[in-house]
C-alpha cells in the first residue's frame, strides 16, 4: 500500500507561481512512476506531469515551459513547481504514483489562480 500526501496548494495570481509536493509512504526506487494529475470543476481528470523512474518526463502541452516536475529521492517526495500560472490553470491537483502495476492517488489539493 502506497499513501501520497500533496501539500503547497493555494490562492496565486495569474503570473505568479506556486509549488507542489507530494510525499509518499514507500521507498521512491519502488514505485514505477510518479506525477500529477489535475480536474477542474466539470471537467476530466487529466495529466499535468509525469516522471517514470527510468524514462524520459511527459507534460502536457498545455504546461510546457511553465511547470516542471522533479523527484528528491531520498525523501521519497516529488515536487511541481509551476510558473506563469493563468486562470486556467485553476483546478484541484492530484498526485499519482504506479507501483507494481498498481495506480495510487493522493486526496488533492486546490490550486486557485485568480486577481
Amino acid at each position: 500500500q502506497v499513501q501520497l500526501v500533496e501539500s503547497g496548494g493555494g490562492l496565486v495570481q495569474p503570473g505568479g507561481s506556486l509549488s507542489l509536493a507530494c510525499e509518499a509512504s514507500r521507498g521512491i526506487f519502488s514505485i514505477t512512476a510518479m506525477g500529477w494529475y489535475r480536474q477542474a470543476p466539470g471537467n476530466q481528470r487529466e495529466l499535468v506531469a509525469v516522471r517514470p523512474s527510468g524514462g524520459s518526463t511527459d507534460y502536457a502541452d498545455s504546461v510546457k515551459g511553465r511547470f516542471t516536475i522533479s523527484r528528491d529521492n531520498a525523501k521519497n517526495t516529488v515536487y511541481l513547481q509551476m510558473n506563469n500560472l493563468k486562470p486556467e490553470d485553476t483546478a484541484v491537483y492530484y498526485c499519482y504514483a504506479l507501483v507494481y502495476g498498481i495506480h495510487y492517488w493522493g486526496k488533492g489539493t486546490l490550486v486557485t489562480v485568480s486577481s
